[in-house]
């Protein structure tokens, strides 16, 4: 008797994502700026288990819609942490204590009268935008230099513009190109997290996804940790899908929450100047808010990490500082710690 088999070959489902699994790389936070740091300050992030800092400095631009950008390379007109030659000290000072930096270069709008800011930059014709591409190719390949020289693991290419990175691919691209061609380690770009990051179309060319994380969670104030979970849904998928179209992590280059009790309704808010009485504060709020962060984030396959905003080299002794978003000496920088450290750990 004649037996016959038959084999069928599965194929695979060709419409099917591949599984991406990234890794928590990015243990952060934003370091402020200031006249002067020692290197106990930043030996002191190792004791919240902190593996990297953001630096920042600025570039400035009079009007949203004008093409001129002036570089603020020296002490006079900024923070010496800002200039050159206190980014390079910083950096020095981070390497001696184990802390790598991504440095995020920032443009400041001088005239907000028309109440504009920095994502709405927008040009008036080819012509003027040829010359802002120019010079804000001068102004980040100055930084792209002095990252190569310092030996800075990681470089931000750009921070909430968001109309000129949605309108203008090709320049970016471009510029990622030239870069490439004098800095060789990481870089990103620090997509605002209202209608730019899922429209950006240059991720391929970085090495990761820089999203800025001030996601509104809840519209009450002193809201529970449930609460702010289920605030979180809403925004994980679209989240998954950017990470798992480009294939790379999805890191919250800023994320953070004030000591208030309405600090995850409009995170990107400041707190308001004057404020001093005790109602107005809120340490629980912002601990249940970094509880909720790290539970709802910390254990997704396609996320990368955080840069929390932001760490003082010294926090000042007044009401604002105790309100504003550094979760120093507080219950949220315990918080940070643990899932910073090894036992949450993956």
């Amino acid at each position: 008797m004649m037996v016959l088999i038959v084999c069928f070959r599965i194929q695979p489902n060709v419409t099917s994502t591949p599984a991406f699994k990234s890794k928590i790389t990015f243990r952060g936070v934003n370091w402020v700026a200031g006249d002067s740091v020692t290197l106990n300050q930043i030996v002191a992030l190792k004791q919240q288990n902190i593996e990297w800092m953001a630096q920042t400095p600025f570039g400035w631009q009079q009007k949203y819609n004008t093409p001129e950008l002036n570089i603020n390379t020296h002490v006079s007109k900024s923070f010496w942490g800002e200039s050159d030659q206190g980014l390079m000290h910083t950096t020095r000072l981070a390497k001696e204590a184990g802390i790598k930096t991504l440095l995020k270069p920032h443009i400041w709008l001088r005239d907000r009268d028309q109440n504009k800011w920095i994502g709405d930059i927008e040009m008036t014709s080819e012509a003027d935008w040829k010359a802002w591409f120019t010079n804000y190719s001068a102004f980040i390949l100055h930084y792209a230099r002095l990252a190569e020289q310092n030996q800075i693991e990681a470089l931000c290419i750009g921070t909430e513009l968001m109309k000129p990175a949605i309108t203008r691919e090709k320049e970016w691209r471009q510029l990622i190109y030239d870069i490439r061609q004098v800095y060789h380690g990481q870089l990103t770009y620090a997509a605002n997290w209202y209608l730019e990051y899922e429209k950006i179309k240059f991720w391929d060319a970085l090495d990761f996804i820089g999203v800025q994380g001030y996601f509104p969670l809840t519209k009450k104030n002193n809201p529970t940790l449930s609460e702010l979970q289920a605030g979180w849904k809403p925004y994980l998928s679209d989240l998954e899908k950017i990470a798992s179209k480009f294939q790379k992590p999805v890191v919250f280059t800023e994320v953070g929450y004030k000591s208030t009790p309405d600090a995850a309704v409009e995170p990107w808010k400041w707190p308001e100047r004057g404020i001093t009485s005790e109602q107005d504060e809120s340490l629980k709020t912002q601990a249940i808010c970094y509880d909720a962060l790290f539970q709802t984030l910390w254990q997704k396959p396609w996320f990368g990490g955080t840069f929390i905003w932001k760490w003082y080299p010294q926090v000042r002794d007044n009401g604002r500082d105790h309100r504003d978003f550094t979760p120093q000496h507080k219950p949220a920088e315990k918080i940070l710690a643990d899932w910073y450290g090894s036992v949450h750990r993956r």
